[in-house]
């Protein structure tokens, strides 16, 4: 659930969403927006997502357009919930003291109690599974607020480029060179994966230092940020900055697969069918992340830990049947997926 970009030239749809709330607190001076997408499923379930914003727009923005995501992601996971997402604009979170911050917290959940349980947060960007217990405390409901979803996201994420790999390389992951962009808990744990493999690993992040200890750890390369998405390697995945690969850029992309933890990967629905062109092959983002929903929902009905780790390697086989079915007609996978969910959607809205 990784995302860097602080703005938008592009003008807020607050139609875009079943419902866009502002959200401020004059005492702990809490600005916030919560997004709710889409319910057809569900509650509204998504991350809190806690970082600076260009504006107040562009924080708006990310919160629609992510919590979009959430829509497709749970859809295609076969998971009860809607989509929504919720954003608290920070100049510096990390500056505020303990009680300042659990100030904020707690006048969020007012917000969040608001909502009467059709908006459920969960850990994001800048926020832990104590932050969610704080804002439980409001009365309104939150989850992640025992465990942290991320090192099964990564394991989500790796089970989706393994299946990439299979079906572009026709190979598995000994040899498989790899870069992974972003060396936070989801991309360390990403490139632990393919390492334990055999797969020849590079990382790169803009905290140098980690990604070096990283390296150290597991003999992998470190190479610069910027330079990630262009390096010579079959498999690059993404696990930090959002919209990486462009109309612009997709022709110095030089790896044969594309998987990896962040959310929106491609820019455009044209960035994807230039990289499908170029013969590259990009596991949608949603599909491919949605291990740490996953387990959020294995805590809530009580899945063991078998069946956990069963659903999280189904991304795989869901990944695999999505490219075939995208090979077959000639559209990008994103495409084919976005599809898939909108034919779950009205399904439901059917009765179905």
């Amino acid at each position: 659930m990784s995302n860097n970009d602080t703005g938008s030239s592009v003008a807020p749809d607050f139609f875009a969403s079943e419902q866009v709330i502002t959200c401020h607190d004059e005492a702990t001076g809490l600005r916030a927006v919560i997004a709710i997408d889409n319910t057809t499923l569900g509650p509204g379930f998504g991350g809190t997502r806690w970082r600076p914003y260009a504006s107040p727009e562009a924080a708006v923005i990310e919160a629609q357009r992510l919590a979009a995501a959430m829509t497709l992601k749970h859809a295609l996971a076969d998971l009860p919930y809607g989509g929504a997402k919720s954003v608290i604009l920070a100049d510096s979170p990390t500056a505020l003291d303990g009680d300042e911050r659990r100030s904020a917290l707690l006048a969020f959940g007012e917000f969040v109690a608001r909502t009467n349980g059709a908006y459920i947060p969960g850990v994001d960007m800048g926020t832990t599974p104590g932050d969610m217990r704080v804002i439980e405390e409001r009365g309104g409901r939150a989850f992640c607020d025992e465990v942290d979803p991320g090192p099964y996201t990564a394991r989500g994420v790796y089970a989706a480029m393994r299946a990439g790999v299979r079906h572009a390389l026709h190979r598995d992951m000994k040899g498989v060179r790899v870069v992974v962009q972003g060396t936070g808990q989801v991309g360390a744990n990403l490139a632990r994966f393919a390492a334990a493999d055999g797969a020849i690993v590079s990382v790169a992040d803009i905290d140098g230092d980690r990604a070096q200890a990283l390296a150290d750890e597991l003999g992998a390369t470190v190479i610069d940020p910027d330079d990630a998405p262009y390096a010579e390697c079959d498999v690059f995945a993404p696990c930090a900055v959002a919209r990486v690969l462009t109309t612009d850029n997709a022709s110095r992309v030089r790896a044969r697969v594309v998987a990896g933890a962040a959310n929106d990967t491609l820019d455009s629905a044209e960035a994807g069918e230039a990289l499908r062109a170029a013969g590259i092959t990009v596991v949608p983002d949603f599909v491919a992340n949605a291990g740490g929903v996953i387990q959020v929902h294995a805590g809530v009905v009580g899945w063991d830990e078998d069946t956990l780790t069963a659903a999280l390697e189904r991304i795989g086989d869901r990944v695999q049947d999505i490219l075939t079915e995208a090979d077959r007609r000639g559209i990008t996978p994103e495409q084919a997926a976005r599809d898939r969910a909108a034919e779950r959607l009205a399904g439901a809205t059917n009765g179905q």
